[in-house]
């Protein structure tokens, strides 16, 4: 199989990913739930590794780096969390589920959204972002890379207007955490959400937010934390505060080998492959009969993202073929991202999503060219 999938997920993981994951399972205690040796390595380890991301992400705090299951829990901790009824958010039309669906959960509540809107080509129109602003608009919520075309959001404008205007700033990193460089400090963003699974290339099961210093973020989840257990609520101290239950330290065991990868290989090594494999796929393709494509491949950086349609076939036809007869993976339909299909005028057909990682070849790419050529002859 060639694996072109992995905006969903990394595959395969760095060599050593698995091994950490089972050396934990065989050796480590629970993290924060005793004094003895087992779980104390836990902790240690652990910490170590909220360290290395607030490293990573330009976090001035390694206790302002929570772990989640996922981008998706992390981004609900910080929007329930620091918005409530009342407030107004500007987002854009972008945004995975992940966000869209705890915003329209605030406005039902009673708070306000507004998109800054994407045109026919998913292009975004940051001049628009004043006609947005309310008096009680609180807080600007966005990707930072589409993960439906790759398209990268501009970080410095979307942070200019923030901070101009005293709003915060929430970035939902799934598609460039450990790809792009991310610093919370230099780019003026207030908290970022990171998964571990995709281009991190840890386990699934494993993500978190980075926070800056001062932000009051209120517990989604409450429960056991392992200290002050007389406590009727949630203890204040991040970031116990945000992570009620038992941490996932297994997986973050392998989360911690993955970054070993990430540093000994390099970000910018690992992007500029990715990009190139990406860019060799499209130059190949980009002319052939009936193949329409979405997002701005003229813009000097973007995620390792192709994604098309073929004709007027639905795009899990087309999916299907290229995995049935071509051993090509891919991911067709919706991909979590409605507003952005509605945008292209794809939201009957979906699209077929083509990405990269480190792990892929110049001849894996070439073989899923050649695949799409056949269809498109076909067609």
């Amino acid at each position: 199989m060639i694996y072109l999938d992995n905006a969903a997920t990394t595959r395969p993981k760095p060599p050593g990913v698995a091994a950490a994951v089972v050396k934990a399972m065989e050796e480590w205690g629970n993290c924060g739930r005793g004094a003895h040796e087992d779980a104390l390595s836990a902790a240690r380890e652990v910490y170590a590794l909220r360290e290395r991301l607030a490293a990573l992400f330009g976090c001035g705090r390694a206790d302002h780096v929570a772990f989640t299951a996922n981008s998706t829990q992390a981004l609900n901790i910080a929007i329930s969390g620091l918005l409530g009824p009342g407030d107004h958010v500007i987002s854009t039309d972008w945004e995975h589920n992940s966000v869209l669906r705890p915003l329209y959960r605030l406005r039902a509540q009673g708070g306000e959204v507004d998109f800054l809107p994407a045109d026919r080509q998913g292009r975004l129109d940051y001049g628009r972002l004043p006609a947005l602003l309310r008096p009680n608009t609180r807080a600007v919520v966005c990707t930072h890379a589409s993960n439906l075309t790759g398209d990268l959001m501009d970080l410095e404008k979307m942070a200019d207007f923030a901070h101009k205007n005293g709003l915060l700033l929430i970035l939902d990193a799934s598609q460039t955490a450990g790809v792009f460089p991310i610093d919370m400090d230099r780019q003026g963003i207030d908290l970022v959400c990171f998964t571990g699974h995709k281009s991190l290339m840890g386990p699934q099961g494993t993500g978190g937010l980075c926070f800056r210093e001062g932000l009051d973020i209120r517990p989604f989840a409450v429960g056991g934390t392992g200290v002050q257990s007389f406590l009727e609520h949630q203890p204040e101290e991040y970031p116990t505060r945000l992570e009620a239950g038992t941490l996932n330290s297994h997986g973050l065991a392998g989360l911690a080998a993955a970054l070993d990868f990430l540093e000994e290989t390099r970000l910018d090594a690992i992007r500029a492959h990715e990009t190139a494999l990406a860019r060799r796929f499209y130059q190949a393709v980009r002319d052939l009969p009936g193949v329409r494509l979405y997002g701005d491949f003229t813009a000097p950086e973007r995620a390792p993202i192709v994604t098309l349609n073929l004709g007027d076939y639905d795009s899990a036809e087309v999916a299907d073929e290229l995995a049935e007869r071509f051993s090509v993976a891919t991911r067709p339909g919706a991909h979590c991202a409605p507003r952005l299909h509605r945008c292209l005028g794809t939201e009957n057909q979906g699209a077929v999503r083509f990405s990269w990682s480190w792990f892929n070849t110049e001849e894996e790419t070439d073989a899923a060219a050649a695949a799409l050529k056949c269809l498109a002859e076909e067609a």
